[in-house]
């Protein structure tokens, strides 16, 4: 008799169990079910084709394929950012994986977003997008995509359709826009994009790091043989994974997102709960620290002018024109390319708007009269996001109490009052 063909797919036997199977560096258990053998697939093809960033990751991704497969279960689409800081980080022959393994792909690379609004059914597709950055790259280029990063933030939950008006008699209709998506691009994506995603910071291999060559006609067979089991497995669990809310490490938006990869787990069973919660939560946390290193351009933005106000000796207000002098010329910030002009009065003034920060004609050495922005201004959002420990301060919460206390200080003497009023 001959072999079956090694890329076949092959069926559980009775009870929904397989035989043991040996994972590298790892003691085979004594048996492993249906979802437990699919999701170790997964997992290993992973490994065979791209170099992730630590063991949490391929956990995540993998979860993150299988939850496809019950989009219509989950009550949230997580979002998978695969994001790199340049060229051949591997983050292309991951979407290459997860294509051909998630649930009804649908490659959206310079599709329009009605064209995505009208393939988006009650049975959604898994949206995949490969050089995101060409999208949301640039402030101009975002621009002209907003609609598409409207569709991303509102899919992100169901019940968010968007409204359209079609016809000859100009009918309202509803789109639904619920789906999960995986996004990979140079840089990091639109904050709410991220905000919703599971994030995958991708890195070049190094020397020595070795992956295998991935080839469509040659390896698909065998991605599409694990995608059929995974929804082999999880098909008759739909409402069952309607009804499930499982204890999650993170709260809040988190939560959301991370929940349907958690249920998967949980559905799996062995070593996949503890390995989902504790990647969920390794994930998140290193990703909240990197949103406190980096912050947002408007922290960025707030830190960078603290500097300024320190490197021209922290007079009570600088000139518009000084304080962006300052600022484009500094090539470490990312001021200088913020426009061909680099930062201008007009973006300055909008990034600090949401700070509560403006300029006003104010008189300068020389009694000169020009816009400008007073130090004080910025005492209360300094505390606020960027907080800076005072010389010889502890470390943690008493160094914040300590900064407020020298922030506090220093706006009381720009305005003569003694400090503690």
């Amino acid at each position: 008799m001959n072999d079956p063909a090694p890329n076949a797919p092959s069926q559980p036997p009775a009870g929904r169990a397989w035989p043991p199977v040996a994972i590298p560096g790892r003691p085979a258990s004594p048996q492993v079910t249906e979802g437990q053998r699919a999701l170790e697939e997964i997992r290993e093809h992973l490994r065979r084709y791209v170099v992730l960033p630590g063991e949490e990751t391929f956990t995540a991704v993998t979860l993150w394929v299988a939850a496809t497969h019950l989009q219509k279960a989950w009550q949230h689409a997580p979002r998978l950012a695969v994001v790199g800081p340049a060229k051949r980080c591997g983050k292309s022959r991951l979407l290459d994986v997860i294509t051909e393994s998630v649930h009804d792909p649908l490659i959206t690379v310079n599709a329009s977003a009605a064209a995505i609004y009208r393939s988006i059914t009650e049975d959604p597709p898994t949206l995949l997008v490969d050089e995101a950055d060409t999208l949301f790259g640039s402030s101009k280029v975002a621009e002209k995509n907003e609609e598409l990063r409207g569709l991303l933030n509102a899919g992100h939950q169901r019940n968010r359709p968007t409204l359209r008006v079609s016809g000859p008699n100009h009918e309202v209709t509803k789109h639904p826009t619920f789906a999960m998506a995986a996004l990979a691009g140079i840089g990091d994506l639109p904050d709410t994009i991220m905000d919703r995603s599971v994030v995958i910071r991708m890195r070049r291999r190094r020397p020595g790091e070795k992956v295998a060559e991935f080839r469509t006609f040659r390896d698909t067979p065998a991605l599409h043989a694990v995608r059929d089991q995974l929804a082999h497995w999880l098909d008759p669990l739909h409402a069952k994974a309607m009804e499930m809310t499982p204890a999650m490490p993170v709260q809040d938006r988190a939560a959301d997102t991370w929940q349907p990869l958690v249920a998967v787990a949980d559905l799996a069973g062995g070593p996949w709960p503890d390995l989902a919660r504790t990647a969920c939560q390794v994930m998140t946390e290193r990703e909240a620290a990197n949103e406190q290193d980096n912050g947002s351009l408007g922290i960025r933005l707030l830190a960078d002018i603290r500097h300024a106000f320190t490197t021209e000796g922290n007079p009570p207000a600088l000139r518009t024109s000084r304080l962006l002098d300052i600022l484009n010329q500094d090539a470490e910030t990312p001021w200088p390319e913020y426009t061909v002009n680099g930062l201008t009065p007009r973006g300055l003034q909008i990034l600090l708007k949401e700070y509560g920060i403006s300029s006003a004609v104010r008189r300068f050495h020389g009694n000169v009269q020009a816009r400008g922005y007073a130090r004080l201004d910025f005492a209360d959002s300094w505390a606020r996001y960027c907080p800076e420990p005072a010389p010889g301060a502890p470390i943690g919460a008493e160094a914040s109490i300590g900064t407020e206390a020298a922030v506090g200080a220093e706006a009381a003497a720009a305005t003569g009052a003694p400090a503690g009023t």
